[in-house]
Formats: C-alpha cells, sequence, structure tokens
C-alpha cells in the first residue's frame, strides 16, 4: 500500500514534520512493507516556514530583531526562496504566544511590517505574507506604519499601535507608504473570514486573544474606521485574518489573498504525492466545524477527494468527543451522534483522537510523538486493509 502522511502542526504540542514522522513509524511498525510519505503542511500559520523551507529547493534563513506585538523586542526570521521571493510568517514577529499575557487593545503588527521592509531591503522581489497566529486586532496598521503609512486622529497626529487606537483614525496618509515589491504581494490567510460583522475578524477572533464584549466592540468600531479610508474590499475571504492584517496589506499595498492551506499544499506537492495513494492521513490539534475552511485537513480532504483516495483524521481533539481508536466514519460506527455532519465531510474513512487514546487532552499533550505513533499504528491495523499486517 501507498500511505501520504500529511498533518499540519498540533499547536501546543508538535510541529507538523514531527507529527508526520511519528504516524508514520506507528504504520511502518505495523505494516515496514507498505510505502509510506510524510508531507507536512500549514495553513499560514505557526510552522508555515518549515514547511515551506523544507518543500522548496535552496531556501536561505534569514534572522533580524524586531518589535514584538508589545513593547519588547523579538528575534524573527524569514526565509528567501527561488525566483527572488521573500516569505514572512507574521506569527514569528506579532503572534500571540509571544506576549506574557494578551493585550487585545495594544497589540500590533509594526514588526511584521520591519520584517517585510528587512526583506525588501534584501532585494525581495516577491513577499508572502502567511498570517495566521497574530496576537493583534489593528487591521494590519502596524505592519503598514513600517512600511511608511501614517494612521491619524482628527488633530492630525499619529495614532499609537494597536487596534484600540483605531477608533479614533480620522486619517490615512500613504504618500509615504513603501511599494510593494516588483512582482508584488499576496497573504495566505489560515481563515476565510471577512473584516467585519459577526463572522469577522473582531467578533470572532478578538475574544482568542483575550478581547472582552467590549473591547470587541472598540476594535469593531476602528476596523470599520479604518475601512472607511482606504477601502478595498473588507468582505473579501481572508480579509479578517490576523485581526485584519490581510485586509490592510490587501487595501493599502494591493496583497492578493490567497486561502493559505491550498496553497501551501500545492506548493509542497499533495496532488502529485495522492496519485497512485491508496490513503492519506491528515490532523491537527483541534478538529471542528472550522477545519474544513481554510485549514489543513479540509484541503487535505478536498484534494483526496478530487483524487479518489480516501482520508482518514488524526487529531488531539474532535469536538464531539469521539472514543478511542479509528473508527469507520462511513458507516457511523464509535461516531458520536453530537458530531454534525460539517464535522465529517465526505470522503473521511476513519478518524482518531489522540485524546481518547491517552485518557485526557493533557496526557496528549504531554507525550504527543508517543501518542500519534499509536494512532498511526491503529490506522494501520483497521479493519479493511489487505492481509499484510504484521
Amino acid at each position: 500500500m501507498r500511505i501520504v502522511v500529511a498533518p499540519d502542526s498540533f499547536k501546543g504540542s508538535i510541529g507538523a514534520a514531527a507529527a508526520a514522522r511519528a504516524i508514520a513509524a506507528g504504520w511502518r511498525s505495523a505494516r515496514p512493507d507498505d510505502t509510506v510519505t510524510c508531507l507536512p503542511l500549514a495553513d499560514g500559520g505557526e510552522g508555515t516556514l518549515e514547511v515551506l523551507a523544507a518543500a522548496l529547493p535552496q531556501p536561505r534563513w534569514r534572522r533580524g530583531r524586531v518589535t514584538g506585538p508589545g513593547t519588547s523586542p523579538v528575534s524573527a526570521c524569514w526565509i528567501e526562496i527561488q525566483n527572488g521571493a521573500a516569505v514572512v510568517e507574521l506569527a514569528r514577529a506579532s503572534g500571540l504566544p509571544l506576549l506574557p499575557v494578551p493585550d487585545p487593545l495594544g497589540a500590533h503588527t509594526l514588526g511584521t511590517g520591519k520584517l517585510i521592509r528587512r526583506a525588501l531591503d534584501a532585494g525581495a522581489r516577491r513577499i508572502v505574507v502567511a498570517l495566521g497566529g497574530s496576537a493583534s486586532t489593528d487591521g494590519g496598521t502596524g505592519a503598514l506604519a513600517a512600511l511608511g503609512a501614517r494612521f491619524l486622529d482628527a488633530l492630525g497626529h499619529e495614532l499609537p499601535p494597536g487596534g484600540g487606537a483605531l477608533r479614533g483614525l480620522a486619517a490615512v496618509d500613504l504618500t509615504r507608504l513603501r511599494p510593494p515589491p516588483q512582482e508584488g504581494a499576496c497573504c495566505l490567510a489560515d481563515v476565510n473570514a471577512p473584516l467585519l460583522g459577526p463572522a469577522g475578524a473582531a467578533a470572532v477572533f478578538g475574544p482568542q486573544k483575550g478581547a472582552t464584549p467590549a473591547q470587541v466592540a472598540i476594535l469593531e468600531e476602528g476596523l470599520a474606521r479604518l475601512a472607511g479610508l482606504l477601502g478595498g474590499d473588507p468582505g473579501a475571504p481572508g480579509a479578517g485574518a490576523a485581526g485584519g492584517t490581510g485586509y490592510g496589506l490587501a487595501a493599502a499595498w494591493g496583497a492578493a489573498l490567497l486561502p493559505g492551506a491550498e496553497e501551501i499544499a500545492r506548493i509542497a506537492g499533495l496532488a502529485p504525492a495522492l496519485r497512485g495513494a491508496d490513503l492519506v492521513i491528515t490532523g491537527e490539534g483541534r478538529y471542528d466545524a472550522t477545519s474544513a475552511q481554510g485549514k489543513v485537513p479540509g484541503a487535505v480532504l478536498a484534494a483526496a477527494r478530487q483524487a479518489g483516495v480516501p482520508a482518514a483524521l488524526v487529531a488531539g481533539t474532535i469536538a464531539g468527543s469521539p472514543p478511542a481508536g479509528p473508527r469507520r466514519a462511513e458507516t457511523g460506527l464509535g461516531i458520536p451522534s453530537g458530531l454534525a455532519e460539517p464535522h465529517l465531510p465526505p470522503g473521511l474513512a476513519f478518524v482518531v483522537s489522540l485524546a481518547s487514546l491517552a485518557g485526557s487532552v493533557s496526557a496528549a499533550m504531554a507525550e504527543p510523538a508517543r501518542w500519534l505513533r499509536v494512532a498511526g499504528r491503529r490506522l494501520a491495523v483497521s479493519h479493511g486493509w489487505p492481509d499484510t499486517a504484521r
């Protein structure tokens, strides 16, 4: 049999490459004669640089010290890849884990803009920005400010960084904004959210960054002011990614908004890898209704359906609390009644929850590689495969 293992990282516990190796090791322990290909993926969030560096020839790592999402500096890196492109991962400079405590109103993307500026100074002809994992809801104003934009109050004073200050926004000055490189820029969005409204950056993701309902209202007001001045398309899918950074870079800098998981899967060669495969295994830390919308499992399952390849899911936790071990999803065996249809898209043949295997979420997170190996072995010996397992 030919197996492709294509997971995202299991955030907070193990990276995508290590997760793929562990699942593959578990499979091989039961079926050593099978061909198992590891293809770690990302959705534009944490780990994107490692995935792209592994998938592309001769990447060059660059590092610089920039402003973090708060007041402290951080050491962040980006990669130069083929054809003069540079990939900047927002989470490296402006990610939520870089803050000792969340600061929903004050966190900003200034450091991401400084990384972009350094990549431009190094001669990048195209900029790719991976948007996931942000600490802020500033509409990308911090990044744009680092590139020369000015965001002003009614008296013409520059606003302090952070999404909370945008409710005082009265004017935007782009006359000193550094132009994009000659081959343009794109953003890899890990969500399809628009900028504004109940499905937007502030309402959905603000609470995940520590925002109270009152702070969400402040952030929403600020983003609405920004959209009124910058124009563009605040309703575009991905405009709400990274606290609206997708919108800001698209509206002010002309960056294209691309679905991160699909684009990275394309670059990594998922479609060719699936040709002739008997099974693809994907996974992430938590699988729920949003996983099919811009996340790695959704992109893998879509590619698997197109290729006619059955797919298995390994996740730390799965909405609906599935039982331990793999179960055939298409027959409903072992799938709890509370697991809604959006959680089980067509083509998903097997489901494994690490928390169920380990007995608890904390146990699974304490030894992720161990339980991923167990999951891989369980899948390899599941009912329905040819009788060659050992």
